[in-house]
């Protein structure tokens, strides 16, 4: 599995560096891990942007999974009611998705 850490900043004005982290990863055949523990900052266009990305890559048979996902990331995704297609809601004792 290839892993790739989520930058700290996912606000509108930082949306184009995302996509140029993400778009190398898109055709990608392995899983991909998104690695949110560094997250502090998030807009709705960050977190359309990463929804997008899993959307495309699961469309192409790829598996892409947010990991570690911040308090922050994880709230913002709840708010906008992407926290399940994130996969950023899990229960902490099962893993499960709540």
């Amino acid at each position: 599995m290839n892993q790739l850490s989520l930058q700290t900043d996912l606000g509108i004005e930082c949306v184009a560096e995302l996509q140029a982290a993400l778009q190398p990863h898109l055709d990608d055949q392995m899983p991909l891990a998104l690695a949110g523990d560094r997250v502090e900052r998030v807009h709705a266009a960050g977190l359309q942007l990463l929804h997008a990305f899993i959307r495309d890559r699961a469309a192409r048979g790829h598996q892409t999974t947010v990991t570690l996902a911040s308090p922050t990331l994880a709230a913002a995704a709840r708010q906008l009611a992407l926290a399940v297609s994130l996969g950023v809601d899990t229960d902490t004792d099962t893993g499960e998705t709540a």
